[in-house]
């Protein structure tokens, strides 16, 4: 993919937990992801606290892990969550974005990543986190095929050593795909995920799952 395309990707992936966000009933916060640590709620938290680190990255911070801390959402973690990936966008929007330093701290302390491989990091969480909340709500995951298939280079990227293994970690050892596996299952098996979990659903908040009209990020 040529240095334009990894943004538009990102642009597909963040817009995809967007639209699954919205789906949340009430009900569905505090409900279990494949993120053994994290509620629906805490997931949703990390990744808004993602897309203002990798905002403030993309204006020139960003190296302060401060930057990258969740971000509590409130009362309303799906408008929270909507501005949080309107600010990243919008951050990546910007001229020469795939050329310019970005501080990446949680991923390496000292030193800055060309912006093209930085937001391939974030356009890999979100396809990926992106299964793990469709997941937790027992919804489909609606990417492009050739969006799927465009993370997976970057998910064979990731060390699969004893980081992996320790608490707390994002992505746990790699797993063995099933025969045939889709390009979903690949990148999903890749970073640990098991691709058939499912959560136990509380059917009460099934009746208040909808799309709200004010999803949309421009």
């Amino acid at each position: 993919m040529d240095t334009t395309d990894i943004v538009a990707l990102d642009r597909s992936a963040v817009l995809e937990t967007v639209r699954i966000i919205g789906l949340a009933a009430p009900g569905d916060w505090d409900s279990p992801t494949p993120c053994a640590d994290w509620t629906l709620r805490q997931l949703v938290e990390h990744m808004a606290g993602q897309h203002h680190g990798f905002a403030a990255s993309a204006g020139g911070g960003g190296g302060d892990l401060s930057d990258w801390k969740e971000l509590p959402l409130g009362a309303d973690p799906r408008a929270g969550y909507r501005a949080a990936a309107e600010r990243a966008l919008d951050a990546f929007a910007g001229p020469g974005i795939t050329e310019a330093p970005f501080l990446l701290p949680e991923i390496r302390p000292q030193g800055a990543f060309p912006g093209r491989l930085a937001i391939g990091f974030h356009f890999l969480d979100h396809v990926v986190h992106g299964w793990d909340l469709a997941a937790a709500l027992g919804v489909p995951l609606t990417l492009p095929e050739d969006v799927v298939r465009a993370a997976l280079p970057l998910a064979r990227m990731v060390p699969d050593d004893e980081r992996r293994r320790e608490p707390g970690a994002q992505f746990r050892p790699a797993r063995t795909p099933s025969a045939p596996a889709g390009p979903l299952e690949h990148v999903l098996t890749a970073l640990g995920r098991h691709p058939d979990w499912t959560p136990v659903r509380d059917t009460t908040a099934e009746t208040d799952r909808h799309l709200p009209e004010d999803t949309h990020v421009r």
